[in-house]
């Protein structure tokens, strides 16, 4: 699936993906990641549904959704890099993963968080 807004894409289309963008960002500016191995990193990555957050060609975010696609979600991995903070672009990326038709009727989201518990709490 594909979203668009302004410039702005989030795409769940694999091949799109920046790992070695992913993986910086990951290992050298998160507090959940630090030290991530690439290969950690790609090994999640394919293992999950990603949404790519994208300026032009440019990757700016990601967020992973690791589910069984029936009852139970779990939302990781999220990021907006720090300049395109404040556009609301982390709030749209959570809205298009709400509505991705593959996660429709599950019964249980979970995500861990040490500082974006009012952006998560929108989406319950």
């Amino acid at each position: 699936m594909e979203w668009i807004k302004d410039n702005f894409k989030i795409t769940d289309e694999r091949n799109l993906l920046d790992v070695k963008a992913i993986h910086h960002y990951l290992s050298t500016e998160s507090y959940w990641a630090k030290n991530i191995s690439l290969s950690r990193v790609e090994r999640a990555c394919n293992n999950s549904l990603c949404f790519g957050v994208y300026d032009g060609e440019k990757q700016i975010g990601l967020a992973r959704v690791v589910s069984d696609y029936a009852v139970h979600a779990h939302i990781s991995d999220v990021y907006i890099l720090p300049a395109y903070q404040g556009k609301g672009l982390g709030k749209w990326l959570m809205q298009c993963i709400m509505e991705h038709p593959d996660l429709q009727q599950l019964r249980r989201w979970s995500l861990g968080t040490k500082d974006a518990h009012g952006l998560y709490k929108q989406f319950g």
